[in-house]
Order: C-alpha cells, then structure tokens, then sequence
C-alpha cells in the first residue's frame, strides 16, 4: 500500500510540476482593436515555435493560420490573434495586477499572468496549464476561450485540426450560473481545510464535497454535506468553529472553478492529513489515489 501510494504521489507530482511550468503575460500588451496598426499585426503574426502547430477552424472556416500549439498535452492560441479572429474586441493590459482584460459588446474576459484560469462574464473557468507569455505574446489554452465564447469545440486527431462551432451566445454571467449560498459554503470549507495548501489542493477538497453531493450515500447540498452528522462530524472545522471564517479569493475561484464541473477524480470522497490526524481509519479502509500537498485522497 505504501509503496503504490508513494509510487503515485510521485507520479502525480511529475504531472503537476510539468504543467505548473510557465512564463506569464507581457507587460508590452496595450489597448488594441481591429484598428491597430499593420506593423503591430505583423509582430503578432510571427509565431514562436514552442510546441507542434496545429489548425483551428471556426464553422468550417480556418482562422489563426498556423499559429496554434500543442505545449505539453494543451492547444494554445495567442489572446489577442484568437479574439481578432473570432470577432471585434479590444484588449487592455495592466502592468500592475499582470492582467488582460478583452471586451466585446457582450463578453467580458481577464487573463492574469501565471493563472491556472481565465474569467469570463464572472465565471471562472480552469485552464489547466498555465497561461504563458511566449516571445512576448499572451498565449492562453483554446478550450475555456471557446467556453467563454459559447463555442463548441471537437478534436480532429487524423488532420490535427481543432473545430470551432458558433452557437451565437456566449457564456452566461457568474450571477446568473452560481448560487450564492453554493459558492459561499463550498468556498468556507475549501478554506478551512486547504487554506494553506496549493491551488490544485484547494480544488480537490472542493471536489470531494461535490463528489458526496453527487453520492447517494450523503446529504445531496453542499452545506448538507459540510454538516453531515450520520457517522460523526465529517469536517472538523465543523468543530472547531472555523467553518465560519471569511474564504480568501483564491478559495472562492476554487470553489467556481468546481462548479463549473472541473475535476481532479470523481472517485474521491475522502482526504486526510496524515501528518496530523488523529486516526488512522481512512488509510487503513479506502483506497487511497493521490497526494496533492499536505493532503492524501481516498476514494
């Protein structure tokens, strides 16, 4: 058992590390539009080769020609090109927060440099791999900007080819997607118990919550879940009291990054803290499935 786990947790680490690796957003980014100049086009034409190109097309039209990567296992496409491409926008940088921001008339988008997510009309949406600055262009992964666009997206594996489909809405509003109480609950519980750990850690306690909401054998809501009492408090910072405590922003965009159906493993139901826990039952019962951090998960 400890050796798998440890073999595991290795691996799993391996996995993070690669995609954690990134460089961030140029500080060069300004306001730009359709309107910007032919020599600033250009510059922005000139793909730096980082990955192995692939095509995207969008209703059967191809767009961004040969500027798409595949970096590690993700497609990227530089910001500014893809939102030119797929319609008007304008695009503003802040050096001080290391932040893009795009605005069409309906859609709303920030990318910060380093991320692991963009937000879109108030949704956060995971991007997986970092958000990276190559050669001093803002590269982002193509599928949460399809998300935010309302665009579907399919993979041609034989071509190489990425297919984009207008649906002609794009992504609804944070207001609108999320119940308050889901976010606040899930977001107190992420804090309480990850507040300390990575950002992944966060989102993988926020999945095992929704992993019991989505079990027959606990409560079917969020806060029934925190408060299950069947077996016992489930949480202790049930217990302790600190369940109560204000979340920080990064446990709130873990908490929406959960909501909008992102997931570490379905499987997972448990986690525990070996280095403090005072029993022994979830290692010695349920099976374990990896390490992020201080905490170990079981199924």
């Amino acid at each position: 058992m400890k050796n798998i786990k440890h073999a595991t947790a290795f691996a799993l680490s391996a996995i993070l590390l690669s995609s954690a690796l990134g460089l961030g957003v140029s500080a060069e980014e300004q306001t730009l539009s359709p309107a910007a100049d032919t020599a600033v086009t250009a510059v922005a034409s000139i793909t730096p080769r980082h990955g192995a190109p692939v095509s995207v097309t969008l209703d059967g039209v191809r767009i961004l020609d040969g500027e798409a990567q595949i970096i590690g296992s993700t497609t990227y496409v530089p910001l500014r090109r893809f939102c030119d491409a797929v319609g008007w926008c304008s695009i503003q940088w802040n050096a001080g927060t290391r932040t893009a921001t795009v605005s069409t008339g309906s859609l709303s988008i920030t990318a910060r440099q380093n991320a692991l997510y963009i937000v879109a009309n108030g949704r956060c949406l995971y991007t997986v791999d970092k958000i990276l600055n190559l050669d001093g262009t803002l590269w982002v992964p193509i599928r949460p900007l399809a998300k935010a666009y309302g665009m579907e997206l399919s993979w041609d594996g034989d071509s190489r080819t990425v297919r984009l489909s207008s649906t002609g809405k794009v992504i609804s509003s944070g207001d609108s997607f999320y119940r308050s109480d889901d976010v606040l609950w899930l977001a107190r519980i992420i804090q309480a118990e990850a507040g300390g750990e990575p950002f992944l850690g966060k989102i993988a306690v926020g999945n095992v919550v929704l992993n019991r909401v989505a079990s027959p054998q606990y409560p079917n809501t969020i806060w029934g879940v925190i408060f299950d009492r069947k077996h016992g408090t489930q949480f202790s910072p049930v217990s302790f009291g600190t369940i109560y405590n204000n979340p920080s922003e990064e446990s709130i965009i873990a908490a929406k990054i959960c909501l909008e159906g992102y997931s570490l493993s379905s499987k997972a139901l448990f986690f525990m803290n070996p280095r403090i826990a005072t029993t022994s039952w979830i290692a010695d019962n349920r099976p374990y499935l990896f390490t992020i951090g201080q905490h170990d998960f079981y199924a």
